[in-house]
């Protein structure tokens, strides 16, 4: 139904449906098209508080390889309740728990979002005439009503400053960590998604994305969501990163217009990075901040970076720039359909306006 355009959104309708269907079948003893509204009902409050047997403790493959074949995995569970990422890095031995397991307001909406379209297509190929979930989410009392945005995850000047600098000195100590240097660089600079600098079928990023014109400006092309290509300007103090991850790979300088190589190179193998593979050499980078502030006596500092994720890159850069840059070249930057939603994400006037009004109240 939704897989035509990305991996990822296929992965998370199907395992969504996924989940309807198991529902049906052993809770409602009835298949996904004789289910009446107070069946969705009913799923959504199961969605809210699984049982216990549903919920697992890790992340495990719904099947596994053995002997050429499949089978199902005795581990795999429909939900996963997981440890807070800033708690995993100061205790790696903590579980979560189970009694506590609470869908995020993210995933209750996709829950909505998958089984109504879903819905949605089997009234277009006439296998059912009615769509229950809309008035059933109009109804939910789990769902919250966001009547503004919050700020956007962004690293602090303190603590990019950290991540950028450590980093650069392991690249400094071992040429393996230019790699590091350049990625974090680039998803910062240039506010790109992880899945815009990774390789998956539609794409595959080379050092010939980048382009010059005849101003001497640089450009990068990528290819972003919704099958969309668009051109990232490259500010002139990233050129020098570029260079030094390019002589560390024996290449010219500057890239040419043919050129083939693979934008990030994988030290086993060959062609680019996985987006997984990425995410995991970010991670390196904000854990060694993390020892630095942690030495230096920034304690408030590294335990908010605990939290970080690879998108907090796209999120510190545009944030930074939103103050100096038109709002149209900031929204074509960052991909986005309309200027309205940089606006939201990132000027933010209204709350800022608040919050500078409402600093100095007394108590």
């Amino acid at each position: 139904i939704m897989g035509r355009k990305s991996d990822g959104t296929f992965l998370r309708f199907r395992n969504e449906i996924e989940r309807w269907c198991l529902y049906c079948w052993q809770y409602r003893d009835k298949g996904i098209f004789q289910v009446a509204r107070k069946d969705i009902e009913a799923y959504i409050e199961f969605v809210w508080k699984p049982g216990r047997e549903w919920i697992g403790l890790s992340v495990q493959q719904r099947f596994k390889p053995k002997s050429g074949q499949f089978y199902s995995n005795a581990k795999w569970r429909p939900f996963v309740a997981k440890v807070p990422k800033s708690m995993s890095k100061k205790d790696p031995g903590c579980t979560a728990s189970l009694e506590q397991y609470r869908p995020s307001q993210e995933s209750l909406i996709s829950t909505f979002t998958a089984i109504s379209v879903l819905y949605q297509h089997a009234q277009m190929e006439e296998i059912c005439d009615k769509n229950f979930v809309p008035v059933v989410k109009k109804s939910c009392p789990y769902l919250v009503k966001e009547v503004q945005r919050k700020t956007p995850d962004t690293l602090s000047e303190l603590q990019w400053e950290y991540v950028l600098g450590i980093t650069k000195e392991l690249a400094d100590q071992d040429s393996q960590n230019e790699r590091n240097l350049f990625i974090i660089v680039t998803l910062k600079s240039l506010y790109l998604r992880v899945s815009e600098l990774s390789e998956h079928a539609k794409w595959r990023p080379t050092m010939a994305d980048f382009s010059k014109d005849n101003d001497g400006f640089w450009y990068l092309t990528v290819f972003g969501k919704g099958n969309k290509i668009r051109s990232v300007t490259v500010p002139e103090a990233y050129l020098s990163y570029l260079k030094r991850y390019r002589a560390y790979r024996g290449l010219s300088p500057l890239p040419s217009p043919d050129e083939d190589s693979a934008m990030l190179n994988k030290l086993r193998g060959s062609g680019n990075m996985t987006a997984r593979q990425i995410r995991r050499i970010v991670e390196q980078s904000f854990d060694s901040a993390i020892s630095a502030l942690q030495r230096d006596g920034f304690a408030e500092d590294a335990n908010y970076l605990m939290a970080a994720t690879t998108h907090w890159l796209r999120h510190t850069g545009a944030t930074e720039d939103a103050g100096s840059r038109p709002l149209k070249h900031l929204a074509d930057e960052l991909g986005h359909a309309s200027s309205e939603t940089t606006d939201k994400n990132y000027i933010q006037s209204n709350i800022k306006d608040r919050a500078r009004s409402g600093f100095k109240r007394t108590i």
